[in-house]
């Protein structure tokens, strides 16, 4: 596997009660794959992505990039984790509103430290990869839902990283763009051997598009 939990959990202390967001959950992806998880509101399908997305970590148990566990890592290890190896989207394409598709994406570029020539290249290409070679100069604005998320994932592809995790990322479009969306992560998942790992309501996308589902219910896989 190249992302995993083993026996994951998360406990939220609620003034003075516990709340199981997760119980010992073990999933894991591998390269050039693509699993859905699926559940109903607070089945823990969100707590689960944070967790492997490093933007959390579990109460027990472990998560394991590439065969290493990411417990003992420092603040600048997880900061590191997060920069190169996993990128996120989500339901609202948290894009910065001021700034064009290709500033956006040369912003992400400039975290992971790359130089402005090389930037600029890199983000015209990964902007032509998902589509939207007409649209670098545009800002969120001026750009539908189907087209900000697609500069939602050239950003989160920035930094070349291994595990794509989409949190309802066709929440916010209409059937048509998120069948093009999922088309378009399923592409990268056979031809970069990416892995993703896709929340989602639609059970009919997931079953088009996804090489297994992982069902959730209470904080646990099913």
């Amino acid at each position: 596997m190249l992302i995993e939990t083993r026996e994951a959990s998360r406990v939220y202390q609620m003034g003075t009660n516990q709340v199981t967001a997760l119980d010992r959950v073990s999933m894991g992806a591998d390269e050039g794959e693509f699993v859905a998880i699926q559940g109903t509101s607070g089945s823990g399908k969100s707590t689960l992505l944070n967790l492997l997305g490093g933007l959390d970590r579990p109460t027990s148990g472990d998560v394991v990039f590439d065969t290493q566990p990411l417990g003992p890592f420092t603040k600048k290890q997880m900061a590191r984790y997060r920069r190169f190896s996993v990128g996120m989207i989500f339901q609202n394409f948290n894009l910065i509103p001021t700034m064009t598709a290709a500033e956006n994406v040369k912003l992400a570029l400039a975290f992971g430290g790359m130089r402005g020539v090389e930037r600029q290249t890199r983000a015209t290409s990964l902007l032509e990869r998902v589509g939207l070679a007409d649209r670098m100069d545009h800002r969120p604005a001026e750009m539908s839902g189907g087209e900000q998320q697609r500069v939602a994932i050239a950003r989160a592809l920035a930094n070349h990283p291994r595990v794509l995790l989409a949190d309802e990322p066709t929440g916010n479009l209409d059937s048509t763009r998120a069948r093009e969306l999922l088309a378009l992560l399923r592409e990268m998942v056979d031809k970069d051997r990416l892995a993703v790992l896709l929340v989602t309501h639609d059970r009919e996308l997931a079953s088009s598009y996804a090489h297994r589902i992982i069902m959730m219910k209470d904080g646990r896989v099913m």
